[in-house]
């Protein structure tokens, strides 16, 4: 039978979760398709939300409107969902050298709210930190696992999944609508990561894919309430497992972690971490970055029916809920997008 929806959805990452979401608050009629066989590049991720940014140790694009939005979002979701999946978890800054030490003090006294002094003391038991502690304040961790894995399922229970492989060359374009075998949709959105750099009404964007990869490894006794960062970030994974990362590669082969990566993050908890570990997995994945670390959002140019809400880049924990908003009340209502986010920056790339 025919099926006939306002919005189809593609890829169940982060950013199709949260479109989907959006949608399911409002009322309004969608399915979205996902193809199982492809990993998302949420499903690696390290969940952080962080409002401080880079060795200059500066806060984050738009964190003052995006941070509480986030958190106010994911606490719907939890509660929607009836699952615990974000926690407040500050930062431990072990300053890895004198010139980090020098720049974050300089940074507490300059513009910057979120950072916090610490008692070194309190963490020589688990770390080498002979250039001293410091922190940062109203970070988050999230369950991405989990999140991703109810949320699917409520999905499937309420019948809108999908689980399929997407074609564009499938989609007829008709006037005012689209059809994608048997569904038929005012508009496809596309959230599916990396894979927009194939189709070919959004790849003239500046993408700009960038591998990460992380260890996850058993360390029994060191707290998992905060996140530890030196050269390194050492993150709350599930019960007494961490994730360690992450390396960003520019250039690359193939998806696959890598022995040179493993060998990098083992000298690293060599040399700060005194508590033994068990390492018990090794994961990578390919995040939809661009060339200029702003999302990719809103309406094709030429093709009314189609729309993006994509190029998050690590910053997709903070920035999904917020966009995917954005682009629902742009699409309902004609709410201005961004013009930092909005594609209409790059229309006449797109238009070719």
């Amino acid at each position: 039978m025919q099926a006939q929806v306002k919005y189809l959805i593609i890829g169940q990452g982060l950013v199709g979760s949260w479109m989907c979401y959006q949608l399911d608050k409002a009322g309004i009629s969608y399915k979205i398709v996902n193809d199982e066989t492809i990993q998302s590049a949420s499903s690696v991720s390290s969940g952080v939300i962080n409002p401080v940014t880079g060795r200059r140790i500066v806060q984050t694009w738009m964190i003052e409107t995006i941070l509480p939005y986030a958190v106010k979002a994911y606490t719907e979701l939890q509660e929607k969902l009836n699952i615990h999946i974000i926690q407040e978890a500050p930062v431990i800054l072990l300053h890895p050298s004198e010139q980090m030490k020098e720049s974050f003090n300089y940074r507490m006294t300059h513009e910057n709210i979120y950072l916090i002094q610490q008692d070194p003391t309190a963490w020589t038991p688990y770390f080498n930190a002979q250039y001293g502690v410091g922190g940062i304040s109203e970070c988050y961790w999230l369950d991405v696992n989990k999140m991703l894995a109810t949320w699917k399922a409520f999905l499937i229970s309420n019948d809108h999944y999908i689980n399929a492989h997407f074609n564009m060359n499938e989609v007829v374009l008709l006037e005012n609508k689209v059809q994608w075998k048997n569904i038929t949709a005012e508009k496809i959105i596309f959230c599916d990561g990396i894979a927009s750099m194939q189709n070919p009404y959004f790849k003239t964007l500046p993408f700009a894919p960038n591998k990460g990869e992380a260890l996850i490894i058993k360390v029994p006794g060191l707290p998992n309430q905060n996140i530890y960062k030196n050269n390194i970030s050492i993150i709350p994974w599930k019960d007494d497992l961490f994730w360690v990362g992450s390396n960003y590669e520019w250039t690359f082969s193939d998806s696959l972690p890598t022995s040179s990566f493993k060998e990098k993050m083992v000298e690293s908890l060599e040399q700060f971490l005194k508590l033994p570990y068990e390492i018990v997995d090794h994961i990578a994945g390919i995040r939809p970055t661009n060339t200029q670390r702003r999302p990719f959002v809103g309406v094709h140019p030429s093709q009314a029916q189609l729309a993006i809400c994509n190029g998050m880049g690590t910053k997709g924990c903070s920035l999904a809920p917020y966009f995917t908003a954005q682009l629902l009340e742009h699409l309902e209502k004609g709410a201005m997008l961004d013009p930092e986010a909005s594609i209409e920056r790059f229309s006449s790339i797109l238009k070719k």
